[in-house]
């Protein structure tokens, strides 16, 4: 772990992995609260580590200092809610290891969870590049998914506060040197569209999907936010070019059915004289394929609930503002069996 000022979670963290781990390993690259300390007494090695701006660097320095065969890496807002079987059985062969990522966030209707999936399991030898959001390179290793489950709460609201700007910056200074970077302008993307800053948001997305290939890991996250960040933006008609390149490509994602269907809403409502001909249908059908598809955890960036009480609530509201109240209410009730 590599960790600065996590008084607030840090034993949480720790105390969900010391019975499935040899070694705990926590570099502070700064700390001034009672982080360090608190790792030592739940019997944390702690080592200091001078920042210098550099993820990589901090993550490279924090494994230098281990000997293990396997390295699981987290952060202080992490903790591990499943999967420490696999973790004791991992084997001799080496392979970069990729956990889900189950990360809690205030949403529209309130808490939520977006699931993504990090390579956070790295054989002995392996190590960081990228200033920030930073990626293990291990050559010709192969990635495996593994029945490993870590929640993350980073990225709800006082958290984001406390960081502010800090990844921003990091990413423009990789972005001054690798302009053309797909993943770096999506997670600059990313971290526009969190502070609502929709039109910086929506053209760095833009961009990002216009570089993209079809088999980038974050291909799916990246369509989804790119969607919903050009409508914010009002970028209509770019949205509606992005959903026409990629409806035959996302069957199976509920995400996708409902970021469409925010968009032909919003586009409804600024083109008052199509919205009941054109927007008002395809607004219902993409919700209603939501609840076809169901839930599809698996996909990189969904969102818990997109396939189920999600949408089923914005059917409700949707047939409730159309005046069909007994649709309403039918979609009303379903979106609170769901969602317990």
């Amino acid at each position: 772990m590599i960790v600065r000022d996590e008084a607030r979670c840090i034993a949480r963290c720790l105390e969900s992995v010391r019975p499935h781990v040899d070694e705990m390993i926590v570099l502070d690259t700064g700390s001034v609260d009672d982080t360090a300390a608190i790792a030592a007494s739940l019997g944390a090695r702690v080592e200091r580590f001078d920042w210098i701006d550099d993820f990589s660097a901090a993550r490279n320095a924090a494994l230098d200092l281990s000997d293990a065969d396997w390295n699981l890496i987290l952060d202080a807002d992490d903790r591990l809610v499943g999967g420490a079987a696999t973790l004791a059985d991992l084997g001799r062969t080496p392979f970069i290891g990729e956990l889900r990522i189950e990360n809690t966030f205030e949403g529209a209707s309130g808490a939520e969870t977006a699931v993504s999936w990090a390579l956070r399991l790295l054989p002995r030898g392996v190590r960081y590049e990228g200033r920030v959001h930073e990626q293990p390179v291990g050559g010709a290793l192969p990635h495996r998914r593994l029945d490993v489950s870590i929640s993350h709460d980073g990225y709800e609201a006082a958290q984001r506060a406390r960081k502010a700007g800090r990844n921003e910056a990091l990413l423009r200074a990789e972005l001054a040197t690798a302009p053309d970077d797909t993943y770096l302008l999506f997670q600059l993307g990313r971290e526009l569209q969190a502070a609502e800053r929709w039109a910086e948001a929506a053209d760095y997305l833009a961009r990002a999907y216009n570089g993209s290939s079809q088999t980038d890991r974050f291909r799916h996250a990246l369509v989804v936010r790119t969607l919903f960040t050009l409508k914010s933006a009002g970028r209509h008609d770019e949205a509606l070019a992005v959903t026409e390149m990629e409806f035959e490509r996302w069957p199976h994602s509920p995400d996708f059915f409902f970021a469409v269907g925010d968009l032909y809403l919003d586009w409804g409502l600024h083109n008052p004289d199509r919205a009941v001909k054109e927007a008002l249908p395809l607004v219902e059908y993409c919700w209603l394929r939501c609840l076809e598809i169901g839930e599809q955890p698996d996909l990189e960036g969904s969102v818990r609930g997109r396939g189920s009480w999600l949408a089923a609530n914005n059917l409700a509201v949707f047939y409730g503002t159309l005046k069909l109240t007994d649709k309403a209410a039918e979609y009303e009730r379903l979106a609170a069996a769901l969602k317990q």
